[in-house]
Parts: structure tokens; sequence; C-alpha cells
């Protein structure tokens, strides 16, 4: 399967410490992980984050040609804090090189095309997400939508609602935007998650484990997700295997830990 993802790259700043993250990269290694051909457009700034940033990415398995370097603009951060629960709540700090991903072709035959809400809040990414969905039409079109508190609009969100074949969200975001869904997937945290295809809906429970911090957690689940799906397999064990996959990263500390597949399976 070859997947295209688009969005933000970014550090992410847990106790302080930095770890390299941004949902639709950690969604690229993660897809990587499972065998798939990712191509990951993005941007980072001419700064020492930045040049750490692409080293880092490339430690991952993943290209940097369509990761441009952008002066003048810093490479983008998040501040995580994690509750009592060890959910996080994130401080997103811009300006960032991410809203400012420089227009162009991309040498890249998609199978599908993964974007989220976050940096298409800037009018001239958002026109670059829709270029690039119309340059490969025959793209299937993954969304994540992932809303983050003041970096969303109800008009920009259900925009790419319309563009997209499947959608994954999480249960307050199924509550904010009802929606008669034919494809999704919602994530219900320990719980599990709900699988809905052809407009029927399977639950499917979740896995206990030890929580190290969820961030990065659910975009290993979308990876996941997105295997399954293009595998055919049933909706069961779609949801299983998303289900396993993202309880073995929240175990781990950082967005894109190590993992195998037989460690998912062990659980």
């Amino acid at each position: 399967m070859n997947i295209l993802s688009i969005g933000e790259i970014l550090w992410d700043l847990i106790d302080g410490e930095p770890h390299l993250g941004g949902a639709p990269f950690n969604f690229a290694v993660h897809a990587r992980r499972l065998g798939h051909r990712v191509a990951f457009v993005s941007a980072v700034g001419d700064d020492v984050p930045g040049h750490k940033a692409l080293a880092q990415a490339a430690a991952r398995g993943i290209a940097t040609d369509f990761i441009a370097t952008v002066p003048g603009v810093p490479t983008g951060t998040v501040t995580v804090t994690l509750d009592a629960a060890d959910q996080p709540a994130f401080t997103i700090h811009r300006p960032a090189a991410y809203d400012h991903i420089p227009a162009g072709p991309v040498d890249f035959d998609p199978d599908w095309i993964c974007f989220g809400t976050l940096h298409q809040t800037a009018p001239a990414m958002r026109l670059l997400t829709q270029d690039l969905l119309d340059a490969h039409p025959r793209a299937r079109r993954f969304y994540d939508v992932n809303l983050r508190p003041g970096c969303y609009t109800r008009e920009l969100v259900a925009d790419l609602l319309r563009e997209a074949t499947v959608v994954k969200l999480n249960e307050s975001e199924a509550e904010e935007l009802p929606h008669r869904w034919q494809t999704a997937c919602i994530t219900r945290g320990a719980a599990g998650c709900t699988i809905i295809l052809d407009g029927q809906s399977y639950d499917c429970p979740g896995y206990p484990v030890r929580v190290a911090d969820t961030v990065g957690s659910g975009d290993a689940f979308s990876a996941a997700f997105l295997h399954g799906l293009d595998q055919g397999w049933p909706p069961a064990q779609i949801g299983d295997f998303a289900n396993r996959v993202g309880a073995l990263v929240a175990s781990r500390p950082g967005a894109t830990p190590e993992w195998t597949l037989e460690e998912a399976g062990a659980l």
C-alpha cells in the first residue's frame, strides 16, 4: 500500500523532554513499520530542532524528500501536560514551519492520502492539501479528525469530512460532529473502539496496559486500522489489531516508540 501523509512534524515537549511527533508524522512512522511505502509532506525550520527532526525522521525510516526546510519560521513545538490519568493536554505553539509547506507536485502514486485538521487551519495549507487530493484522484482519503482546542472551525471540519473516504475520530469528536458514517472508526480509549463499515457498527474491546503516555497511540491505532481495512479483514479483526497496536504504543513513552508485530500480538 502506498500512503501519502500530509501535515505537521513537530517536537512534543513532555515533562520538558523533546519527542519528535505531529499526528501525520506519527501515523507515517507507524504505517512504515507495518510495511507500507510512505511519502510524508511537511516542513521544518532552518534551525537546530529542524535539522534534528530531519535526522530523526530518516532514522525512523521516513524519507525526507518531501519535508521542506523553510527559513525564517521555527520548527513546530507543542507543550504536552499529562493529567492524573496520563491523558495529554496540548499547547500548540505557532507560527510553525508546517504552516508554510511550499506548494508543488509530489512524485508519488498513493493508494491513500491521509490528512488531519490542525495544519489546514492555515488557508494556504488547506489549498495545498486540496491540490494534492486533486492531483491524485485515484487515491482514497483517510481523515483523522483529531481536534485541538482553538485549532479548527466547524466549517473547515465539515469541508474535510466531505473530502474523506474514511474517517477516524474519538468519542467526544463523534458527539460534537453528528454524522451518518458509512466507513469510520470511533476510538474509546481503554474501552476499545467502534468500527463502522458499510453503515454497520461493530464494538471491539480494548486492552489494559500500564500507560506511559497516550501521545501517539491514536496515530498508531490509525495506521493499524488502515492496514486492516486495506487488507480486507473483517471488522472485528481490524478493531482488535488496531486496539493492540494503540495499547502497545501507549505503554511506552513518546509518540513513535519502537514496537514489533510480535509484541502487539502478545497483549
